[in-house]
């Protein structure tokens, strides 16, 4: 559609790639052959726009590993947060309704509940603080296809779960092990979001997935520093122990950071004040930023028409000279000063052709159209004289028939009359011969 509205509009084509289509094709599409079609149609059809933007380098080195041969330009996502933490009223207007002791650290991640974002490292990494005794409350906001899931490897590990329900109930479940993790649902209002964000000590987001994640840059608006697996496109930006944090992929790792920074709440608050001041990005800045990229986009569009049109200007004045071929000032006065009406001319002259093209096209339509009913009644016509032909002959055909039938039973009755009659005649001359033959004996 974006192609079709470029060749009606000549407005360049943005194309953003957000996502690891690879993977999303691969949950989608079961069969490998499949999956490398889908894939190599998506990059065809990325590699026709004019400019493809991505939200991370990450993300381009993915699209790139898909097969992608183009340029990319890192765009970053912003997000809509105020810079700020929540008010304090509102944050226990949210959150007040659940057991958090001030003297926990309470770890937060927000997005949907699906495994493929690392949730596994997260259970992996609270199953062992608990086994060591120690306490810490988890919240996770959101829903997802995974979320019962998660919920019960909570409960099968001993740990005590709180989830709210449909109704805005809290139903617990008791483990026998420390630590307690809460499951409130989505949460789709922005300033509760800032709430949790506010409360919370630590964010975890353990995703390979995700090529540039918002709630990362939505928790350092509220001063919240992130846990972010290391290489990962989630972690571009981040100096590890400054603005944000950086483990290996399993939760061995994690357990590791967390028992350490659970020992020390002050140095996770400092981080997240320098997450705030270093990686936040406000809404404002990335579409100015976008803003001024489009401005960019049109200039060279702009200045392609132009060439495109003195490409044009000089073809017109070498038809002119006669295929003369110059160079001087005075050409190229003369080319400039009636560019415009050359223009013009040609769009006039282009406009003419096109109309003619179309009118011969409609007059080969409607060509066709009575060439293809007067063949159909052609048809029409044949058809009913060749059934009437046949209906005569078929008739003509049963009526011999017929008499041919009635003559050969009549034949074939006045035959059987003569042999019944030549076998009687028969009989009678062997009888007198046996009677002969055996002297008057009574047969």
């Amino acid at each position: 559609m974006a192609r079709i509205l470029r060749n009606e509009t000549d407005a360049p084509i943005v194309f953003t790639y957000h996502t690891k289509f690879d993977v999303d094709i691969a949950r989608a599409v079961k069969a490998e052959f499949l999956q490398k079609e889908s894939i190599r149609a998506l990059v065809a059809n990325i590699s026709v726009c004019d400019e493809v933007w991505v939200v991370s380098e990450g993300a381009g080195e993915n699209l790139k590993s898909l097969g992608y041969e183009g340029e990319y330009t890192v765009v970053s996502n912003g997000v809509d947060f105020a810079k700020g933490l929540a008010e304090q009223d509102r944050v226990r207007e949210v959150t007040g309704s659940f057991d958090l002791p001030e003297n926990l650290p309470v770890y937060l991640f927000v997005g949907r509940l699906m495994k493929y974002k690392g949730l596994m490292i997260i259970a992996d990494a609270l199953s062992k603080l608990s086994e060591e005794g120690l306490d810490y409350r988890m919240v996770f906001v959101g829903g997802g296809a995974d979320a019962e899931e998660m919920q019960n490897t909570f409960i099968h590990r001993g740990i005590t779960l709180d989830v709210v329900n449909e109704d805005g109930k809290v139903i617990t479940t008791q483990g026998t092990k420390k630590g307690r993790v809460i499951f409130t649902g989505a949460i789709h209002d922005r300033e509760s979001l800032r709430a949790w964000n506010t409360r919370a000590d630590l964010f975890l987001f353990p995703s390979t997935y995700d090529t540039n994640g918002i709630v990362v840059r939505e928790a350092a608006a509220c001063g919240l520093a992130s846990v972010l697996i290391k290489d990962s496109c989630a972690a571009e930006g981040i100096t590890d122990g400054r603005n944000g944090y950086l483990i290996e992929e399993n939760g061995d790792s994690m357990a590791e950071l967390l028992r350490e920074l659970g020992k020390d709440p002050e140095k996770m608050r400092e981080c997240g004040r320098h997450a705030m001041d270093e990686i936040y990005i406000s809404w404002e800045s990335a579409v100015h930023d976008a803003y001024l990229r489009y401005e960019e986009l049109i200039e060279k569009r702009d200045d392609r028409l132009f060439a495109e049109m003195l490409e044009h200007r000089s073809l017109l004045e070498r038809k002119r000279l006669g295929g003369f071929i110059t160079d001087s000032k005075g050409f190229n006065e003369r080319r400039h000063r009636h560019l415009s009406d050359d223009f013009y001319e040609f769009a006039a002259e282009l406009h003419k052709n096109t109309a003619r093209m179309l009118e011969l096209q409609k007059s080969f339509y409607y060509g066709m159209e009575e060439n293809v009913y007067d063949v159909l009644d052609g048809i029409g016509k044949s058809s009913k004289n060749a059934l009437t032909g046949i209906g005569k002959t078929s008739k003509n055909a049963i009526t011999d028939l017929s008499r041919s039938s009635k003559n050969a039973i009549s034949d074939i009755s006045r035959s059987s009359k003569n042999a019944l009659n030549d076998i009687r005649e028969k009989g009678e001359e062997i009888k007198k011969v046996i009677i002969d033959d055996n002297k008057g004996t009574k047969i």
